[in-house]
């Protein structure tokens, strides 16, 4: 390790707080919960995790992310973050998409298999509630008499 890169991780592990389990970022944080940390060698901003990790492990493999196995965004303990796709590390989240994800069936209670789900746009919907609205809409349609539809 060069003597700036020495200099570098003395100042980052200045900022965290090892404890029995998460080592906790101390100093500056980004809007969303994440640690951050300024590189001034490379003139550089890193989340504080991303940091830790590629300074202890390794570079973090193309179209991977670091996922924390701990569920705390403060975390820099390499030994709590996994590289993962983008998809694998939201369904493993908490947030909406994580939510729905997990769900067996429609809001209605209707079963989400094989048979009654269809995809739209990486959405999952019903087929049951789908027939429905479908139902309902022909049901308001104005019905149209053989007269009005003759003079159009």
């Amino acid at each position: 390790m060069s003597a700036e890169l020495d200099e570098l991780a003395e100042r980052f592990w200045a900022k965290v707080n090892k404890t029995e389990t998460c080592w906790l970022w101390t100093a500056g944080q980004r809007s969303w919960g994440y640690g951050s940390f300024w590189d001034g060698v490379r003139k550089k901003r890193w989340s504080a995790h991303r940091f830790a990790y590629e300074l202890l492990v390794g570079g973090i493999p193309d179209g991977l992310v670091l996922d924390h196995l701990c569920r705390t965004p403060l975390c820099v303990n390499p030994e709590h973050l996994e590289p993962v796709g983008i998809r694998e590390n939201t369904l493993r989240g908490v947030g909406p998409s994580a939510i729905h994800a997990t769900r067996t069936s429609c809001p209605a209670g209707h079963a989400y298999d094989a048979e009654n789900t269809y995809e739209h746009k990486g959405k999952r919907y019903c087929r049951a509630c789908q027939r429905k609205r479908d139902r309902e809409r022909r049901r308001r349609r104005p019905a149209v008499t053989q007269r009005e539809d003759l003079a159009s």
